[in-house]
């Protein structure tokens, strides 16, 4: 998947990534697909939660050697 923009959150624990990911979601245009890289394992329920309760889309989730690419698209 292509994204517009990188995250990198790479070695930070809940709630870090979540936080990171809506000031950074804020920056981008509504369409535009952000990319979270992540290491902790528990972004794979935190952001999808996170997208149903703020209203952006979860596009989905690649994971490689404990490594998590999650993405998300601004709809608002």
């Amino acid at each position: 998947m292509e994204a517009d923009v990188t995250l990198d959150c790479y070695g930070l624990l809940c709630p870090l990534p979540v936080i990171k990911t809506a000031e950074q979601i804020k920056t981008l245009s509504v369409g535009q697909v952000l990319e979270i890289i992540a290491t902790d394992s528990g972004i794979r329920e935190d952001l999808s939660n996170w997208c149903r309760s703020t209203g952006q889309e979860f596009l989905g989730i690649k994971e490689q050697d404990q490594e998590y690419r999650v993405y998300v698209r601004r709809l608002k």
